[in-house]
C-alpha cells in the first residue's frame, strides 16, 4: 500500500536528479529567451523593409508623375555641380549619377545664347537617362546568355523568356532574333538623334510632350505638327517624362523592321570585338527621317563635332558592389 505524500515532493528525489532538472530548466529558459529575441528582431526587420521608399528598387520602371515642378535652367546647372554630374567630370571619370535624373527639359534652355552652354546642359540632362536604359538592357542581355548556357531552365526562366519575346515583338520565339534585338543603342548615337530631333532641347514637342526622338504615332497620344498637311493624321508621340521617351526610342530601333540592317550590323560588331561603333551604325538609320542619307550624315557630324563617342563607355555611379560587378 502506497503512502500519500504530504510534504515537499523534492525530498524523494536524489541530489543528482535535482541538479539535472535545474540544468534542464535553465537550458529550456535560455532557448525560449533566444527564440523570443529572434522573433522580435524579425518583426523589426520586416517593419524596416516595408518602410523603405519605393526607390529602393534601383531600376524602377515606374515613370514619375509629369506634374512634378519644372526646374529652372540655373537650378539644374547647380544640381549637376552638386551631384558631380558636370559634363567635364563625366568625361574624365566615365561615371554618371542617375539618382537625380531630370523629368522635363527647362523652358529657359532656348534662352541660353551661348550654343556651347546650351549643348552642354542638354547632354547633361539626357545622358543619365540614356545610360540608365542601356544598363537595363545590358543586365537583361547577360541574364539571357546565362539562361541560354544552361541545359535545363526553370519555370521562372521560361516565363522570363516569354515576356522578353513579347517585349521585343518576336512571335516565333526565335532565340537568335532575341539576341539580335536585345542590345544597347550607343550613347553617342542616341544623344545625336535627340539633339537633331529637338534642336538641342528647344522644340515644341520636347518642351510640351517630353519627346526627345520625334517618333510618329497614328493612334496614340501625341502633338499635331503645325506644318502638317490638313489631311495628315500622324502626330508626334508625347510622354509623361523624358525617360519614357528614351525607352520608346530604344524599343523602336530594336523592333521596327525599318532598322533590321542596323541590328544586323550591331550584332556583327558584337561578334567581332563586342564594342559598338556609332559612326558605322549611323549609316543604317537613313529610314529614320525623310531626308535619308543626309540625315545620317548630319548625325555623324554632330557625333564628331561634339566628341560624343567619349561618352559611349560612361557607366552609372553606384555604391552597390553587386550591381557594379554586373555592369
Amino acid at each position: 500500500m502506497l503512502t500519500k505524500l504530504t510534504g515537499p515532493t523534492n525530498l524523494i528525489f536524489p541530489l543528482s536528479y535535482k541538479v539535472g532538472l535545474v540544468k534542464l530548466i535553465k537550458k529550456s529558459s535560455s532557448r525560449y529567451n533566444n527564440f523570443f529575441k529572434t522573433f522580435i528582431l524579425s518583426l523589426v526587420l520586416i517593419f524596416v523593409f516595408f518602410s523603405l521608399p519605393s526607390t529602393f528598387d534601383f531600376f524602377s520602371q515606374t515613370d514619375k508623375d509629369s506634374n512634378t515642378p519644372r526646374l529652372s535652367t540655373n537650378t539644374k546647372v547647380q544640381l549637376f555641380k552638386d551631384t558631380k554630374n558636370d559634363l567635364k567630370e563625366i568625361r574624365k571619370t566615365k561615371l554618371v549619377n542617375i539618382s537625380n535624373s531630370i523629368n522635363r527639359l527647362p523652358k529657359q534652355i532656348k534662352n541660353i545664347e551661348n550654343v556651347k552652354d546650351r549643348k552642354k546642359l542638354f547632354i547633361q540632362i539626357v545622358l543619365p537617362l540614356i545610360v540608365e536604359e542601356n544598363i537595363k538592357i545590358r543586365l537583361d542581355r547577360k541574364k539571357l546568355f546565362n539562361i541560354l548556357n544552361k541545359k535545363n531552365n526553370s519555370t521562372i526562366e521560361k516565363k522570363w523568356l516569354d515576356n522578353k519575346f513579347k517585349q521585343y515583338g518576336i512571335k516565333d520565339n526565335n532565340l537568335s532574333d532575341l539576341k539580335t534585338r536585345m542590345d544597347e543603342i550607343p550613347v553617342s548615337l542616341a544623344i545625336a538623334q535627340a539633339a537633331t530631333e529637338t534642336g538641342w532641347g528647344t522644340s515644341r514637342f520636347a518642351q510640351e510632350g517630353n519627346a526627345l526622338f520625334g517618333q510618329w504615332t497614328w493612334s496614340g497620344d501625341g502633338i499635331k505638327p503645325e506644318t502638317a498637311n490638313a489631311d495628315s493624321t500622324h502626330k508626334i508621340m508625347k510622354f509623361k517624362v523624358l525617360k519614357a521617351s528614351v525607352r520608346a526610342y530604344q524599343r523602336n530601333l530594336n523592333t521596327n523592321r525599318s532598322y533590321k540592317k542596323f541590328r544586323k550590323i550591331r550584332a556583327i560588331q558584337r561578334d567581332n570585338n563586342n564594342k559598338l561603333n556609332s559612326l558605322e551604325l549611323v549609316k543604317y538609320l537613313d529610314k529614320y527621317a525623310e531626308t535619308g542619307i543626309e540625315y545620317t550624315k548630319n548625325l555623324k557630324k554632330i557625333i564628331q563635332q561634339n566628341s560624343l563617342t567619349e561618352l559611349d563607355n560612361v557607366n552609372i555611379l553606384t555604391k552597390n558592389n553587386k550591381l557594379r560587378s554586373l555592369i
